[in-house]
């Protein structure tokens, strides 16, 4: 098992980003895919049409998020932290991704670069 724990800046504030993680019709604009999601703990979510799936566990509105995702087989919760904090130039992005399991860490750690808040910070730079 590995973590993971990456800084992202994006260009938006960190309300515009807590709505754009957490509501299902802000997602889908973004990621181009359905999206199951709420923002009422222990409901369970989806995105890119179940290929992240797991259970919601914590919210504090504009400021933190909290889930677990799920991995077939996996013994050890693997959580993922995102913390929002205000910047100068938008919003710093904290994110923390616990026990992922080394098979899938090079997938997952570019799946958050690239597919995750790289197409956050698309979305935001074009808006």
């Amino acid at each position: 098992m590995k973590d993971l724990k990456k800084y992202y800046l994006i260009p938006a504030t960190p309300d515009e980003i807590y709505m754009a993680l957490t509501n299902p019709i802000t997602l889908e604009l973004w990621t181009g895919e359905t999206a199951v999601m709420s923002t009422e703990p222990g409901s369970e979510f989806s995105l890119w049409e179940g290929s992240i799936i797991g259970k919601n566990i914590e919210f504090e509105a504009g400021k933190k998020i909290v889930q677990q995702w799920y991995f077939d087989g996996q013994s050890e919760d693997s959580i993922v932290t995102i913390k929002l904090h205000p910047d100068k130039q938008g919003t710093s992005v904290e994110l923390r991704h616990t026990n992922i399991p080394d098979a899938d860490f090079n997938d997952i750690a570019e799946g958050w670069n690239d597919s995750y808040f790289g197409n956050l910070a698309d979305f935001f730079s074009e808006g």
